[in-house]
């Protein structure tokens, strides 16, 4: 099931729109650990456009968003380490990382091609566990999806946190919803 329009996952709201999932095509490369951790969803059903419910599309070809350039994360995960899920959506702003600075901290996990990393104030907060999946944008397009964090500690600012990149993954993305 697929939840679209939601803003309070706990109850039902009238923006909210439940449509099944008809397919599950995992990334051929994925191994179940960091590596390659993308999925699409193909719907039963066509979602219904609205003011809460709009396709973002995909980023260009071949783009790259540079160092230090704020970007919008949102999630239901942990509010805090081993805090509870928030029941809202929440967002917050963290800025795209230099890839290199990532491999030293996360060495053999992060792979320079196809993830990006980011930087966040910890006051203002960022990803934690729970917001796998969701979405990094960046001047209003997505570059990348939510993957991993430090476990049991998302909020220590040493640690990057890291998103697969939609850039690297167009052409698979592209084929595979060609069937």
């Amino acid at each position: 099931m697929v939840v679209l329009g939601a803003h309070n996952i706990s109850k039902e709201e009238k923006s909210q729109q439940n449509l099944t999932v008809a397919a599950y095509f995992t990334h051929p490369e994925f191994n179940g650990q960091y590596d390659y951790d993308i999925m699409l969803l193909k719907l039963k059903n066509k979602a219904k456009l609205n003011k809460y419910v709009k396709p973002i599309g995909l980023p260009k070809k071949n783009g790259k968003t540079p160092a230090n350039v704020a970007c919008v994360v949102a999630g239901w995960g942990r509010t805090a380490v081993n805090g509870p899920a928030s029941h809202v959506l929440r967002e917050t702003t963290e800025k795209i990382q230099f890839p290199k600075e990532c491999k030293n901290i996360w060495q053999k996990y992060f792979h320079t091609l196809h993830m990006i990393c980011t930087k966040f104030d910890k006051k203002k907060g960022g990803i934690c566990q729970g917001d796998s999946g969701g979405p990094l944008i960046c001047n209003s397009k997505p570059q990348g999806i939510t993957a991993f964090t430090a476990e049991n500690d998302c909020d220590n600012p040493k640690f990057p946190h890291v998103f697969m990149n939609l850039h690297f993954f167009l052409p698979w993305i592209k084929k595979t919803m060609q069937g």
